[in-house]
């Protein structure tokens, strides 16, 4: 399998709560168009999490936490 490129410079996503889930997130920032399209993303392994690979749809990310989908990147932050 061929590594995912490395992410650009990542873009600010509010959120309101503390926490969100990462497939609700995808949709947030506009990665994905549909829940279907994040959870197909996130059995390839396209979807990083501070670096790490994450294939789960409902991991919590958090303010602060950087999400990357092949090169996009974004930074969760509050509000």
């Amino acid at each position: 399998m061929a590594e995912a490129p490395e992410p650009g410079p990542a873009d600010e996503v509010g959120i309101r709560d503390e926490v969100i889930r990462l497939g609700q997130l995808l949709k947030l920032a506009s990665l994905v168009e549909v829940g279907g399209e994040a959870r197909a993303v996130l059995e390839e392994g396209r979807v990083t999490v501070n670096g790490e690979v994450e294939t789960r749809r409902g991991r919590q990310v958090r303010p602060g936490d950087v999400v990357a989908l092949d090169a996009q990147a974004v930074r969760v932050v509050r509000g």
